[in-house]
């Protein structure tokens, strides 16, 4: 959506959405702002969750996220992606935007010698469960209203001059384990807590905030995020390529929050292919559709995907698909992005969107045409359109594979 449509509009509904983000994440803003004492400080139980940003790096803004006057009964809701899939947009970004930033200027490479601020929002960050946390500001908060396709809606941010944690984290075995470990690599620190149930929000903010690895450093949150996936992403496929083909082409429907999703799986070699489709007035693509394509083989990806964060969460769910049947395949996916989805949350949302249409039960086919005819009936894009983007289907139709002359 262009910044002069935005200006133009100013929440007529120009853009075709159904609400206005800007003006949502703007009231929610202003609510969390009445929470604020007059002392300049705030007082509730963080998720727990913490924040480091980018601009400036290597000196980046990093801290705790604390929402105002919120209890630990409620606060775990704020950063638990299972309990958002209950939730409507509006109210995601309601909720979320309790979370006001309290953060200071940090060098990335202090992770290993950290500062009194630094040390607490480490300790923070190793529990599992909400806690009580206090921290004061230096001015009042600013109302800087931000939407992005990797990170999930956050409030107000402010500097702060000191904040306070005021019980001991609970942290699991396995975290306290992995957290004093400066001899595991990070990437195989990562997969362990993954292996290990840890939630994927749990070891982002772990590796975020500087306590995986040898060489230790504070990672921009929306770096972290997409490491994570990366990182398990490709020892998941470690494991699949070595195991049996499935029998049969199937095709897996389902999605949430207007991101759709059709997945084919076919016997062949593992390689995954994903094409994005943004309808018109969906979240990013303005008053035109617009359709990339990203894929990789049994090689792996080479370089950064050119469809960012939503390709390495989509290949987690089909990696976690194949792993939990004990089969490899080869993975072409559609995700579809309809005007639904008229605020971003986040890149959960793919993840969680693939996740939901992996648990369908599956469609069986004889013969790729026959998949595609079937998924051609469900995405709203014309299959002219988005066919002509598909690498891989060229390959399926055409390319025999060994196993087909015996």
């Amino acid at each position: 959506m262009s910044k002069s449509l935005c200006i133009q509009c100013k929440g007529k509904g120009l853009c075709g959405r159904p609400r206005c983000p800007i003006i949502e994440k703007f009231r929610s803003a202003e609510n969390t702002a009445t929470s604020i004492s007059s002392d300049g400080s705030i007082f509730g139980a963080s998720p727990p969750a913490v924040f480091v940003g980018r601009y400036g790096y290597p000196q980046v803004k990093a801290g705790p996220m604390i929402p105002p006057q919120v209890d630990s009964k409620d606060a775990m809701a704020l950063e638990d992606p299972k309990h958002w899939l209950s939730m409507d947009i509006r109210d995601i970004i309601s909720a979320r935007c309790q979370l006001v930033r309290a953060n200071t200027t940090m060098d990335v490479k202090n992770a290993n010698r950290p500062d009194k601020l630094l040390e607490k929002s480490q300790e923070l960050a190793l529990s599992k469960s909400p806690i009580d946390t206090e921290a004061w500001f230096t001015k009042p908060l600013k109302q800087d209203l931000k939407f992005d396709s990797v990170l999930t809606p956050m409030g107000p941010s402010g500097t702060m001059k000191d904040f306070d944690i005021a019980e001991n984290p609970k942290v699991p075995k396995k975290v306290d384990h992995l957290a004093y470990d400066t001899d595991a690599l990070a990437k195989d620190a990562v997969c362990e807590l993954f292996k290990g149930d840890i939630p994927t929000e749990h070891i982002t903010r772990l590796l975020s905030i500087g306590l995986l690895g040898q060489e230790r450093k504070l990672v921009p949150t929306r770096w972290a995020i997409t490491a994570t996936d990366d990182m398990v992403g490709k020892d998941i496929t470690d494991r699949v390529i070595d195991l049996p083909l499935i029998s049969e082409m199937s095709v897996f429907s389902g999605g949430c929050f207007g991101n759709y999703f059709e997945i084919l799986m076919t016997p062949r070699r593992y390689s995954y292919e994903l094409l994005e489709i943004w309808m018109k007035s969906s979240v990013w693509s303005g008053d035109s559709s617009w359709i990339g394509q990203d894929m990789e083989d049994i090689n792996g990806k080479k370089g950064y995907s050119k469809l960012a964060g939503g390709y390495y969460a989509a290949r987690i769910a089909a990696l976690e698909h194949l792993e939990k049947i004990q089969r490899q395949a080869s993975v072409f996916m559609i995700r579809e992005i309809t005007p639904e989805y008229w605020a971003p949350l986040g890149v959960w949302v793919v993840r969680e969107a693939a996740r939901n249409a992996l648990s369908s039960i599956p469609r069986t086919f004889e013969t790729i045409e026959e998949a595609l005819d079937d998924i051609a009936t469900r995405v709203r894009t014309p299959s002219e359109q988005w066919k002509v983007k598909a690498k891989m289907l060229s390959d399926m139709r055409f390319q025999r594979t060994l196993d087909s002359f015996f």
